[in-house]
């Protein structure tokens, strides 16, 4: 069992920090008990990108909902901030976007932006500013003064980014935030959560897409089962330093054969031959406008 981790003044304190955390719930009439998360410890540290990653049922929805208060461990502490979670003052500066969010369909993007606005105690004049301001970042400008519910999937993620957002959080947590997103609205949340590191941000992210994981966290985590498999830095935990790759113009197979031996006269040997290629959300987006995002709008 990890080592039991001291409290942090609040103003140096990590993003997030949990210690020792379980969390059981009851099932069935027997009341015999479900552990969805099992000793975790894991600190996110202030202005990171931070990645929680695990199959379905691995307990990180649990982990978030313990973040954001709205479960109490059994076992263990979390904090935001230094502040523990069960208070009300820990999701002050918390933006939160679910998975699968659910707004109220008869208000346009504007208006539901503006509601979750002054439900986080912004007052007066900037409040209309700031609306605008957020939903031009993901990208629903033309779009704010139509009704939620004529939203497609991805415009809706795109307007429950805004909302997250809305109120200037120093912690973002994005629940599978491209989850039905096309890859042109996809790459334009990647490029609005670099965006929000650039600014000083706490980003922690679950998501299913690992590609897009590896290019934009810069720690992540593993879970299986609710217990943590593995925790550290994507450059230590995708690179390989027993191994090297030289990319070079394409050989002939009279300089292969020669590079074989040139390997073998040192103890070497030629593992594969490949030919790299450009991955394929690049060569789409070079492909497709991002105007195209329009695209996908339903007609009201």
């Amino acid at each position: 069992m990890s080592a039991a981790i001291q409290p942090t003044p609040a103003d140096s304190a990590p993003a997030i920090e949990l210690d020792g955390v379980v969390k059981d719930f009851s099932v069935g009439l027997r009341g015999m008990k479900l552990r969805a998360v099992d000793r975790l410890t894991l600190r996110v540290e202030r202005g990171h990108v931070f990645g929680l990653l695990g199959p379905n049922g691995s307990g990180k929805s649990t982990t978030i909902k313990m973040i954001l208060g709205l479960l109490d461990p059994t076992i263990g502490s979390c904090r935001v901030f230094g502040v523990p979670s069960n208070q009300v003052e820990s999701r002050l500066d918390v933006g939160y976007l679910p998975e699968s969010p659910y707004f109220y369909r008869h208000l346009t993007g504007r208006e539901l932006v503006k509601f979750y606005a002054r439900i986080c105690g912004l007052k007066g004049t900037a409040v209309a500013a700031r609306v605008a301001e957020v939903i031009a970042w993901v990208g629903l400008t033309e779009a704010a003064d139509r009704r939620v519910g004529t939203y497609s999937k991805g415009m809706l993620q795109r307007i429950g980014l805004a909302q997250a957002l809305v109120h200037n959080p120093r912690l973002v947590i994005l629940d599978e935030p491209t989850a039905g997103v096309d890859p042109v609205g996809s790459a334009a949340i990647t490029e609005l959560i670099l965006r929000l590191k650039s600014q000083g941000k706490t980003v922690l992210i679950t998501s299913h897409l690992l590609a897009q994981i590896e290019d934009i966290c810069d720690r992540v985590a593993i879970l299986d089962r609710g217990r943590l498999m593995v925790e550290g830095s994507v450059s230590e935990l995708v690179g390989r330093r027993d191994r090297q790759a030289l990319v070079v113009d394409k050989l002939s197979p009279e300089h292969l054969r020669e590079l074989r031996e040139w390997l073998a006269q040192r103890g070497q040997k030629l593992e594969s031959i490949e030919q790299p290629g450009a991955r394929l959300d690049q060569i789409f987006l070079e492909r497709v406008s991002p105007r195209a995002v329009d695209a996908e709008r339903k007609e009201p």
